[in-house]
């Protein structure tokens, strides 16, 4: 008898289980920080969002405020670019919307290469938000990560070459595997950009500037899930 009942309490378990699951992706497809504390809000796309309404998407977004600004994906690696980004970049201007441009990069792919993929696909626009470049450890696209001084090396070549195209220094964007390997945000006078859900990040050494906070919030506008990126004040 008593194992009966236990077969018969399992279902009303899982509808409870259940039913706590789909609050937490309800709750976190609707989390964005505080406005009070982070003032300026925004957001990071590239051509997976999809067609983006950006009227809708200035004014309307988590807690009744619209995103200040975006950063769109240009480029990545030698040869991958965005075709749209420059309808993008205009339509997202022409909505209220700052925009910066964020280049995804290849540990490794000659640096040279990369800089010249960026700056055929990125003009030099003083109206722009400083240019962004994310490093991330990609087993697919980079098998076998070089060392530190290689790293070094390359990188300064490639913020060079960039950065006299821009007329401006970038941002780094080192994933926290990145810089649990390399310490860039340690060693390269850069601003930061880090990312951690839900929470503020630890793993740089130095104050950042940008926090992607989450990379699951739900905005009308955008018909998938975006990152959702705030400045610190």
């Amino acid at each position: 008898m008593a194992g009966r009942k236990r077969w018969l309490l399992l279902p009303a378990l899982l509808l409870v289980l259940a039913g706590g699951a789909l609050a937490g992706l309800n709750w976190a497809s609707h989390w964005a920080p505080d406005r009070t504390r982070y003032p300026v809000q925004g957001l990071w796309l590239d051509a997976s969002a999809g067609p983006v309404e950006w009227a809708t998407l200035k004014a309307s977004g988590p807690g009744g405020h619209g995103a200040d600004f975006v950063y769109l994906t240009a480029s990545s690696g030698a040869t991958e670019r965005d075709p749209a980004f420059a309808a993008g970049a205009e339509a997202a201007h022409g909505a209220g919307l700052q925009v910066g441009a964020v280049h995804i990069y290849d540990l490794c792919v000659p640096a040279d290469v990369q800089a010249s993929n960026f700056v055929t696909t990125v003009p030099r626009d003083k109206h722009m938000l400083p240019a962004a470049i994310a490093l991330d450890l990609d087993a697919k696209r980079c098998p076998s990560p070089p060392g530190e001084a290689t790293i070094d090396s390359e990188l300064t070549t490639f913020l060079n070459e960039v950065e006299r195209h821009l007329g401006r220094p970038v941002v780094l964007m080192p994933s926290e595997a990145v810089e649990a390997r390399y310490h860039l945000a340690a060693r390269i006078n850069r601003n930061v950009w880090v990312a951690g859900d839900f929470r503020v990040p630890t793993y740089v050494a130095r104050p950042w500037v940008l926090w992607t906070a989450t990379r699951r919030l739900r905005v009308a506008g955008v018909g998938v899930p975006v990152r959702w990126v705030v400045v610190q004040p």
